[in-house]
C-alpha cells in the first residue's frame, strides 16, 4: 500500500499548472468516483503520438490511463481514488508529447471510434489482518493536500509511554514509514494514545511501498511486550485530543497543519 500525500476533493492550486489537462475531483461518499484529469485534443499523427505514450506509460506503470479515439482527436484520462505526486507528474510528461507533437486543445466532445487502456502495475493485493489498523484520510492542508494514514488507537500505563513510543519508531524505520505522530489523553496511571503513520510526497522516482499486515504483526507483538491494549480506555471524556506530538515527520506543510 502507498501512504501519504495526495489529492482527491480539489487541484493542488500554485503546485501544478496545465495546459491541456483539467482536473475533475472526487465526490466521495455514495459517489466515490474516481479523480480524473482529462484532455481533449487534436493532434497530427496521433499513431505517432501513442506510439511515444505507450513508451512514456513505462516510467509511470502505477498509473491507469484511457484514450478515447475518433481520427485525430484524442480524449485522454487519468483516474484514480488518490492522486499523488506521480500522478501529475506523469499528466505533466504527457503535456510535454503534446507540445511536442503541436497538439491542439479542443472543447467540443466527439463519437468515440476505438479506446485503447493504459493499465497499472498490478500490485499484490493485501488484506488487512488486523482490526486495530484503520486507514484514513485528511482534512485539507497544504495547496490542498490530504494524506492517507495508517491509525492505532490503543492504550497502556503511562509508565510505558515513552519505551512504547520508541518502539513504534524504530518498527517506522523497518517499515519504510517516515511519518509518525500522536494524540494523547493522560489520567492518573493511564494513557490513551492515538497513533498515525505515514510517509510525505509520492514523487516519480521515490515511491514508498508499505507492507500493512507486516507492520501490522509488529506492533501486535508489541501487545506481548506491554501491558498494551487497543481502543481507548475510559469513554469520551478521556479522548485524546492532546498534541500532535511529532516524533518523524517529512513533508511536514502536507501533513499538519502548521503552516
Amino acid at each position: 500500500m502507498i501512504l501519504g500525500v495526495y489529492w482527491y476533493f480539489q487541484f493542488p492550486e500554485n503546485l501544478y499548472s496545465f495546459r491541456f489537462f483539467k482536473f475533475f475531483k472526487g465526490f466521495g461518499g455514495h459517489a466515490d468516483n474516481d479523480a480524473e484529469l482529462k484532455a481533449i485534443i487534436s493532434i497530427p499523427h496521433p499513431e505517432i503520438f501513442l506510439e511515444k505514450l505507450e513508451d512514456l506509460h513505462l516510467r509511470f506503470k502505477k498509473t491507469y490511463l484511457n484514450i478515447k479515439i475518433n481520427e485525430d482527436q484524442l480524449l485522454i484520462t487519468l483516474g484514480d481514488r488518490q492522486f499523488f505526486d506521480y500522478h501529475f507528474q506523469f499528466a505533466s510528461a504527457i503535456e510535454d508529447l503534446l507540445i511536442l507533437d503541436n497538439a491542439i486543445l479542443i472543447d467540443e466532445s466527439f463519437e468515440t471510434k476505438s479506446i485503447i487502456n493504459f493499465t497499472p502495475e498490478k500490485d499484490k493485493f493485501e488484506t488487512i489482518k488486523h482490526r486495530f489498523i484503520q486507514i484514513t484520510g485528511s482534512d485539507l492542508k497544504k495547496y490542498n493536500a490530504e494524506n492517507l494514514s495508517v491509525r492505532i488507537d490503543c492504550n497502556l500505563l503511562l509508565i510505558h509511554k515513552k519505551d512504547f513510543i520508541n518502539d513504534m519508531i524504530q518498527i517506522c524505520y523497518k517499515e519504510n514509514i517516515h511519518v509518525l505522530y500522536y494524540y494523547d489523553h493522560e489520567f492518573k496511571n493511564q494513557c490513551n494514545l492515538m497513533l498515525f503513520l505515514s510517509n510525505g510526497r509520492q514523487t516519480e522516482n521515490n515511491i514508498q511501498e508499505v507492507q500493512i499486515n507486516s507492520l501490522g504483526e509488529k506492533v501486535r507483538q508489541l501487545a506481548q511486550k506491554y501491558p498494551l491494549q487497543f481502543g481507548h480506555f475510559g469513554g469520551m471524556k478521556y479522548y485524546p485530543l492532546n498534541g500532535p506530538y511529532v516524533e518523524m515527520v517529512t513533508d511536514e506543510e502536507y501533513i499538519l497543519n502548521k503552516y
